[in-house]
């Protein structure tokens, strides 16, 4: 099974959020209507920003853990990496 890694955000360099999911564009879809309680509803994180595919859920897991552990500067680096205008990528998924 395919496995996401995804960040979102309420608004450039603003509250970062690090998931992964196997259905990315219901996940993102779940955020922007606001659908699951937590840390990205609490801060408003609707904003799919930057996202990475793998061809095993487990590898992606990995790779969330990983990215939980950086410092948030290696974050916007990387965002900026894909996405250095911060756009939402959400329509792009589709």
């Amino acid at each position: 099974m395919r496995g996401y890694v995804y960040i979102v955000t309420n608004q450039r360099n603003g509250t970062l959020y690090i998931g992964v999911t196997s259905d990315i564009a219901r996940r993102i879809w779940e955020h922007r209507e606001g659908l699951n309680e937590g840390f990205a509803a609490k801060y408003g994180c609707r904003m799919l920003v930057w996202y990475e595919e793998h061809d095993r859920i487990e590898t992606a897991i990995q790779r969330e853990k990983s990215l939980k552990r950086w410092y948030r500067k290696w974050k916007i680096q990387l965002i900026e990496s894909m996405n250095p205008d911060w756009r939402d990528l959400y329509p792009e998924l589709w």
